[in-house]
């Protein structure tokens, strides 16, 4: 099959806006929705933003960046999504957000054979595939953050998914010059159901007082060769995210090392989110 030349991107934050920039920069038109006219130019001054930095830092020339800019349309109607060959939703990690989206687009996008990605991080795959009426054109596209910078992304069939399509994502991931493994259709996937117990490990040595942060993080970058220490990276991602992926893999395996500690519930309540709110396990710059 010809490769994918017009493609859809649902939210715009972290994500969402990463995929978007990584596929206009590699030749594909992209169409990004959001929930409200506000939230769509303000993906477009993030992602105008992102293409200038990375100009500054050698990374694409002005006139890659210019290309890149022309091949980005905005739009707050997911109606506009109705042409695209395969769509990416990258909204919030909730279930139920997931599941309405999915189950609109399902309704908007006219080419039968069209592809339907969710960037879960860790709900099943077969849950979101049910809820549209192409299950077999529905899989799981798990980018990493930066998406810009990560080359990793796993694809999840689920089991309704078609083989055409897990073809397909493969060949997309290769057009966004990503390097592809295929991970099960079960909560965490491959990286998640590895990286999910190790952080909140450091969040539980926070709890109790067995070191604080900065000692956690220092003894795995220069005793692991970690590029960044658990805490940091949490602060990075999100704790919100965080305790949205350790929760769903607790509520599929009942593993207690996948139960979202007290102190991470407690700092999300409070809106110490990481980098996003200023202040996680570090307080950061506004």
């Amino acid at each position: 099959m010809d490769p994918v030349t017009r493609l859809g991107v649902v939210g715009c934050g972290l994500m969402g806006s990463g995929v978007a920039e990584v596929a206009a920069r590699h030749g594909i038109d992209v169409r990004v929705a959001e929930a409200t006219p506000d939230a769509a130019e303000a993906g477009r001054r993030r992602l105008t933003a992102s293409l200038g930095r990375g100009v500054r830092r050698g990374k694409l020339s002005e006139e890659e960046r210019d290309q890149a800019l022309a091949r980005l349309s905005f739009t707050h109607d997911l109606g506009e999504l109705s042409d695209r060959q395969f769509v990416i939703e990258a909204v919030a990690e909730n279930r139920d957000i997931k599941t309405d989206v999915l189950r609109a687009l399902d309704k908007v996008v006219e080419d039968p054979a069209a592809i339907l990605a969710t960037n879960t991080s860790s709900i099943p795959i077969v849950d979101l595939a049910v809820a549209t009426e192409r299950p077999a054109q529905l899989i799981g596209m798990h980018f990493f953050n930066p998406v810009p910078v990560q080359q990793l992304v796993e694809v999840i069939p689920a089991l309704t998914t078609s083989q055409e399509t897990v073809r397909r994502t493969h060949d997309i991931a290769q057009q966004l010059g990503k390097q592809a493994i295929q991970a099960p259709d079960r909560s965490g996937f491959v990286v998640n159901a590895l990286l999910v117990p190790y952080l909140l490990s450091a969040v539980r040595m926070v709890e109790s007082g067995s070191a604080v942060p900065d000692d956690i993080d220092r003894g795995m970058e220069l005793g692991c060769a970690h590029p960044m220490g658990p805490l940091r990276l949490l602060d990075l991602i999100g704790l919100e995210t965080i305790q949205a992926v350790a929760e769903s893999m607790y509520e599929e395996f009942k593993e207690p090392l996948y139960a979202p500690p007290a102190l991470l519930r407690r700092m999300v309540a409070a809106g110490h989110l990481g980098r996003k709110s200023g202040r996680g396990f570090y307080i950061y710059d506004a």
